[in-house]
């Protein structure tokens, strides 16, 4: 895909995302994170990765990692558009007795490479995966995906610091660094104050973009460096997309009703 067509698909993620949200009723959805990392996932699976959805299991296929797994709907969008999920799975979302979830169920057939849960293991399960493509001579690559407020995890750390050991230019991470997290801003919860810093600290290749510039996240994809795993920090806002409430506290989780939908359909129509 093009530019042009990849932010096409980040608005097609963001509706779907919106509609998944409003029909899970009080179960509602994690709509903020969802919106703000649109252009990641659209930039990854329109251009970026090696995948198929007509053999989801090819053994050197292009691996992501869904890191902040609670913003599986965000991944399920990107995964219908791209082959992998029916709309009927869509609409399943948070119904009792279906496959998708708040938090993923691994299911390679269906493009998820993890059961997601509690934050802050992705990154060691890339390391993983990035080095058994090393150790058993595979060229595929590993994205992980990770939130700004999941990386106060210590385990993130431990893994960064495996990846360097390891030498795993193979492995790519993005931070979805939109600044908010459950219980507010990650400036006052638990402050990183220069991530770019941290990871290159622990020797990481490190690259800074604007994460709804679908251009700009493609060019650092393919800024490799040798020897050592590249992580890319995307500056976000959250709820991007929705402009009576981009950057607002208060939606990390939404419940909407009737009206807000129709209200926020509008706005990401005109923001098209």
């Amino acid at each position: 895909m093009n530019s042009e067509k990849i932010q096409e698909l980040a608005w097609k993620i963001r509706n779907d995302v919106l509609d998944m949200t409003f029909h899970a009723g009080v179960e509602g959805g994690h709509l903020g994170g969802a919106f703000s990392s649109a252009e990641i996932l659209a930039a990854l699976y329109g251009s970026e990765m090696n995948i198929d959805p007509n053999i989801p299991a090819n053994p050197d296929r292009d691996r992501f990692i869904l890191s902040k797994g609670h913003i599986s709907l965000a991944h399920y969008a990107v995964l219908k558009e791209c082959g992998f999920l029916s709309q009927e799975d869509l609409d399943s979302f948070e119904k009792n007795g279906t496959f998708f979830s708040t938090h993923e169920l691994e299911c390679v057939e269906h493009g998820i490479e993890i059961t997601s849960g509690s934050l802050g293991y992705g990154l060691s399960i890339g390391v993983g995966s990035a080095l058994s493509a090393k150790r058993n001579k595979r060229n595929y690559r590993v994205f992980v995906l990770l939130g700004d407020g999941e990386c106060n995890e210590g385990s993130v750390w431990e893994a960064a610091m495996a990846a360097v050991k390891y030498r795993l230019d193979n492995l790519i991470a993005i931070v979805d660094k939109n600044g908010q997290q459950l219980d507010g801003y990650t400036s006052e919860v638990m402050p990183i104050h220069d991530m770019e810093q941290a990871f290159k600290g622990f020797g990481w290749h490190t690259l800074v973009v604007n994460g709804h510039d679908v251009r700009a996240i493609r060019q650092a994809v393919g800024q490799k460096a040798d020897g050592v795993p590249t992580v890319i920090i995307a500056e976000t806002v959250k709820s991007k997309g929705i402009p009576s409430i981009e950057g607002q506290n208060g939606w990390h989780h939404a419940r909407i009703t009737e009206e807000q939908y129709r209200k926020f359909q509008q706005e990401l129509e005109e923001a098209r």
